[in-house]
């Protein structure tokens, strides 16, 4: 467990015991507090996903606490740590953690974990055409992958990101 995932976990009990408001009126006591209800979730990290080339799945499980309300819905969420910078124009950097409502379709248009001929796995923004799919990074450097025989599986759709600061 790193230091993050630790003061995730450590601070709903801090608030519940008054000590982070006790401790924050003593250093900054102009500040207002406000009551906040603060829930967490806890979802698996799955592994990698390539935002850039496809590449097959890397499986790394651990986990990653999250807050509640990023992980909506019926489906099933996971996180990925994302590989490479084909998404950077929609703010997804390398490195950075993507949380994935686990579903099977996805609107066009929509931020997607998808898989190639069952075999390669990648991050791109989905469009359904007339005589193919279209696999679009958000990088203007990068061109489309363009799937003709429709070989490609929607594995989820991205619903939120976390990114640690190092």
């Amino acid at each position: 467990m790193d230091n993050q995932d630790k003061v995730v976990r450590i601070l709903p009990h801090l608030y519940r015991n008054r000590g982070l408001e006790k401790f924050l009126q003593k250093v900054a006591p102009e500040l207002e507090l406000y009551e906040v209800e603060a829930s967490f979730q806890e979802i698996p990290l799955l592994g990698t996903v390539a935002a850039g080339k496809p590449i097959e799945p890397i499986e790394e499980r651990g986990s990653l606490t999250i807050p509640a309300d990023m992980a909506v819905g019926r489906y099933k969420a996971y996180a990925l740590q994302v590989k490479g910078d084909s998404m950077i124009e929609e703010g997804i950097r390398d490195g950075d953690y993507i949380i994935i409502q686990e579903k099977n379709e996805a609107k066009n248009g929509e931020t997607v974990v998808a898989l190639i001929n069952d075999q390669e796995v990648t991050l791109k923004k989905l469009y359904i055409e007339r005589d193919h799919i279209r696999l679009q990074p958000a990088n203007s450097q990068m061109e489309p992958i363009i799937i003709h025989n429709g070989d490609v599986k929607v594995l989820g759709v991205v619903c939120g990101l976390i990114r640690k600061f190092r």
